[in-house]
This record gives C-alpha cells, structure tokens and sequence, in this order.
C-alpha cells in the first residue's frame, strides 16, 4: 500500500516520483515515439505494474488506439475508459486525443500524492480532481499530502507535482501540457528531492524506457 497500511513500509516521496516518471515516459513514447500515435485509454493504478525495485511499468493495452498521422488531431470513437479517469471532455464529444491519456495520468498523480482514493462519496466533494481543488482553497498543501509521508519531501518538488497534476486534469484537453513536458517536470521533482538527501537522480531517456514495453511477469500491482 503507499500509505503501508497492509503492515509494509510507506513508499517514500523519492519511490513515488520514480513511479510517476516511469510511467509517464512510457506515455511519452505512445504519444510520440509510436508512428502512429497510440493512445492507452485506460491509464489507472490498477494498470500500473512495479518491481522490487520500484520500477513501474504500463499495462493492459486492450482499449488503446492509434491516431492517424496528418491533419486529423483527434479520432471519434465510443467512449471507453475506466469511471473516475476518464477524460471529462472525450466523454462528452467522443474525440479522443492523446490529451485523454494526459488527463488520466494526472489522476493517477493525485493518488499518488493524496493517498486518497478516486471517488468517495464520504467526501465533500466525491471526485479526487475537485477534492483538490477545493482543499487547495482552504489551506496549504498539508492538508492534500498524503500524511504517511510525514514532510519527508523537498517543498518545490512536492509543489510542482501538484501542479503539474492539475494541470494535467484541467477540463480543457487544450489546457493540458503534453507528456514530454510533464516527464521534464516529473524529472526536476526528482532533481529537487535527491539534491534534498545530497544525492544523484540518474535520468531515463525514452529509449531506455522502450525495452520496458514488453513486461515482465514478476510484477506486483502499484499499491493504493
């Protein structure tokens, strides 16, 4: 579990952002590295894999679909995807983007950094995406962070995930960043929360992460 409720240890911020990065170049090289273009459309906790070494993988390509090269920005196609991620928009015009991905992915962010789950009715507001929101109005980050982290984490590094993260869930795919700019945030978080224990983040490049697309089987769930 992130939080170590099951009797393990809390992942710490550093395992997390690791988890983040990894997942998000692999987005990276579906979007951009693919010709054509995939889009996963399923992006979620439960399709994230990671090893004893908390290297995270994508799985389950079974909704993905390819966007074609040229002109055409968006396919239309019936909606599919998983309640709680899916992408507000595509869900009301059936235009599907690699910014679906985008907006799913920053949800998964928000559990990473929130330990809280996607929809809970006991919530003031049941969906994490407006949970946040509405907390960032009331009060300083402390009340968003997963509190099993005990402020064990650089500030501008847990700062710029959040933002990062909502900026990936914005209801607007146009204002959404791309997921070679949010892998290059995601990398300075890990800069900043290495350069915090004075040590070195060795950065992935998207050829790197390409091998990783064939997944191995000794794998275990990313932990909720």
């Amino acid at each position: 579990m992130l939080s170590g409720e099951r009797g393990g240890t809390p992942l710490s911020w550093e395992n997390r952002l690791n988890i983040a990065t990894d997942i998000a170049q692999g987005l990276e090289y579906l979007h951009t590295g693919c010709r054509p273009p995939m889009v996963h459309r399923d992006v979620k906790t439960t399709n994230i894999l990671i090893d004893e070494h908390f290297q995270a993988k994508l799985v389950d390509f079974g909704l993905s679909r390819s966007i074609p090269i040229g002109n055409e920005s968006h396919i239309s196609t019936i909606v599919a995807g998983t309640p709680g991620y899916l992408d507000p928009e595509y869900n009301q015009t059936n235009w599907l983007t690699e910014k679906s991905d985008v907006y799913s992915f920053g949800i998964v962010l928000l559990e990473i950094i929130t330990n809280q789950s996607v929809i809970d009715r006991h919530r003031e507001k049941p969906h994490i995406a407006e949970w946040v929101g509405v907390m960032l109005t009331q009060g300083g980050i402390e009340n968003i962070v997963d509190p099993t982290l005990a402020g064990d984490y650089d500030s501008s590094s847990i700062w710029k995930f959040l933002e990062l993260a909502v900026a990936c869930v914005n209801p607007s795919s146009v204002g959404r960043p791309t997921m070679s700019h949010v892998v290059n945030e995601l990398k300075e978080c890990l800069v900043s929360e290495s350069s915090r224990k004075g040590g070195t983040t060795e950065v992935y490049s998207k050829s790197s992460f390409e091998p990783n697309m064939q997944f191995a089987a000794e794998v275990t769930p990313v932990p909720r």
